[in-house]
Order: structure tokens, then C-alpha cells, then sequence
């Protein structure tokens, strides 16, 4: 089985480095490209579950005082 693996993966890049430059960055932007990207949003999702877990946000009751900022209006002089 790894022998027929191996085989096959040296026809691959035999055939890939045959080809043209262009087509080689072709090819390699349609695969990498969309694999770093969701290696990106895997990281990324798991950096904010972990900082959410470690440092959660602390709740603001609305009753509080300190939930709302004193409003002021601009339009009126002091």
C-alpha cells in the first residue's frame, strides 16, 4: 500500500515539474491557497475559543449606573 502511495506521488510531481511555470502557479494557488485559508479560520477560531475560555467577558447588569455614560448634548451651551 505505501509502495503504490509512493509511486503514485512520484508521477505527481514528475507531471508537476514538467509543467510550465504558469501552470504550476496556477495549480499551486487553487490548492494552497484555499488550504491556507482554512488553516487561517482554524487557528483563528481556535486562538478566540481559548481567550474566551481563559478570559471571559464579565457581565453588565442594566440596572448598573455604570452600564449607560452620561449623555450630553452637543447642540446646547454650557
Amino acid at each position: 500500500m505505501v509502495d503504490a502511495f509512493q509511486q503514485w506521488w512520484d508521477g505527481v510531481e514528475l507531471w508537476l515539474a514538467q509543467l510550465a511555470f504558469p501552470f504550476q502557479f496556477a495549480l499551486l494557488m487553487c490548492v494552497l491557497l484555499p488550504l491556507c485559508l482554512g488553516v487561517a479560520r482554524l487557528i483563528d477560531r481556535v486562538v478566540d475559543n481559548a481567550s474566551t475560555r481563559f478570559n471571559p467577558v464579565p457581565k453588565v447588569s442594566a440596572e448598573s449606573d455604570d452600564a449607560q455614560p452620561d449623555k450630553v448634548d452637543a447642540t446646547r451651551p454650557s
